[in-house]
């Protein structure tokens, strides 16, 4: 019970910080010009980074072990698709949010802004996988 519980708390967590970044903080951020944008994009993405990172890794690893101790079928899905985050993050996410970090980016140019736009695109697709993966943990408690 302590398995799916970590993994029930984390991937909540993951899914509630996910998705404020995306139906909050980031349409706000877009309100603002481009430079104040990526201002304040910058640091948050830093900070938000490890937080996102150790819950997506916490709560893959405790719902898949909560899977190996027989919790059942959906808590090693749930475990796999909070886990899909990481490669996508890595692989997909990731030649963007170097683009947005790099100081060489004109952060007043129609470049910087359709950045900002598919940032949130992207980070949109993490916040779905998290709510899916606590959705299937949700209906199998």
């Amino acid at each position: 019970m302590l398995l799916v519980d970590l993994a029930a708390l984390a991937t909540a967590l993951f899914s509630g910080a996910a998705a404020y970044v995306t139906l909050v903080e980031h349409p706000a951020r877009m309100s603002c010009s481009t430079q104040i944008a990526i201002a304040q994009w910058r640091p948050s993405y830093r900070r938000a980074t490890v937080m996102q990172a150790s819950l997506a890794v916490v709560g893959t690893l405790t719902a898949i072990a909560a899977w190996l101790h027989g919790d059942g079928w959906a808590w090693l899905m749930a475990g796999v698709i909070l886990g899909a985050v990481i490669p996508f993050t890595l692989l997909v996410m990731w030649p963007t949010n170097k683009r947005l970090e790099d100081e060489g980016l004109d952060i007043s140019s129609q470049e910087a802004r359709n950045l900002l736009v598919r940032w949130g695109k992207l980070h949109s697709v993490r916040s779905a996988l998290g709510l899916f993966a606590l959705s299937l943990m949700l209906f199998m408690r």
